[in-house]
């Protein structure tokens, strides 16, 4: 029995540390790339750069407007991250603590809201945006994104909620708390680790978002509103053969470190929410 455990572990752990080579050498290679020429990236693409050129991050950031996107990126995405966990924050406390007629159709409807993919809708949803004039405005990419990211949060905060105490909430109601401070002051903070999670899961959809970028930015000036999916995926088109490829690797690796970095700030925060998620 001992001996059969042991191969399960081994075999286990071999394929955690290969999966992990698999998911962590494309990223370092690009930012390995990062810091090269291109003599250096079109000849030894596996080595090591010869020495840091810091200059192909500024030259990215400004001739190549990856600055602009970044800052166009970082405006839609903390946007609709307050939009989107505001109001799933608030939708997911009640159909979670509250009894009321219809709240499971709401709940299913949410659920439901889910299973809709999003190319189905792209040619109604680029009218609509059109029609309240938002087309190639971060109001209307940021009304977009939380409108898609609604369901998720609130299906991971409704089973989340459901798992904090309710004798805390009863005594804070026996003490004068109101509706509105209960929500806001006892249950939010209880509910931190649940929100840091499904915050980072929205952040990275969001900041990775491609398509309804390309539906939602048309028309005159749409460029100096592009994001940063868009400007690397312009850039790495124009520049066809010749282009300037230590320049497009330093814009991969300007677009990846912000989330990457994150993540592993808060990847604890991640962990103990996903699994306070599961444990009543």
């Amino acid at each position: 029995m001992k001996s059969r455990f042991r191969v399960v572990n081994a075999f286990s752990h071999t394929f955690l540390v290969g999966w992990a080579v698999l998911t962590t050498f494309p990223l370092i290679w690009a930012i390995l790339s990062a810091f090269k020429d291109d003599n250096e990236i079109l000849t030894s693409a596996w080595s090591l750069p010869a020495k840091l050129r810091f200059e192909n991050w500024s030259r990215a950031w400004t001739e190549a407007s990856i600055g602009r996107y970044f800052l166009n990126t970082a405006i839609v995405v903390a946007g609709a991250l307050v939009v989107t966990m505001l109001l799933g924050a608030m939708a997911a406390y009640v159909l979670a603590r509250y009894t009321f007629r219809g709240s499971r159709l709401v709940y299913f409807l949410f659920v439901g809201g889910m299973m809709f993919p999003v190319f189905l809708s792209l040619v109604p949803l680029f009218f609509v945006v059109k029609n309240l004039g938002l087309l190639s405005t971060h109001l209307g990419l940021i009304l977009v994104y939380s409108a898609y990211s609604l369901p998720f949060t609130v299906f991971f905060l409704t089973a989340f909620f459901r798992t904090l105490p309710s004798e805390v909430a009863e005594a804070a109601m026996m003490d004068g708390c109101t509706h509105y401070g209960l929500f806001f002051r006892v249950m939010l903070p209880m509910a931190r680790p649940g929100l840091i999670s499904v915050g980072i899961f929205n952040l990275l959809g969001h900041w990775n978002q491609y398509v309804l970028p390309i539906v939602l930015m048309q028309g005159e000036d749409a460029e100096k509103h592009w994001v940063l999916t868009q400007g690397l995926t312009a850039l790495a088109i124009n520049q066809g053969y010749a282009g300037d490829y230590s320049a497009l690797f330093a814009g991969m690796a300007i677009a990846m470190l912000p989330v990457l970095i994150l993540y592993l700030v808060f990847q604890r925060q991640v962990q103990s929410g996903l699994t306070a998620g599961h444990l009543k």
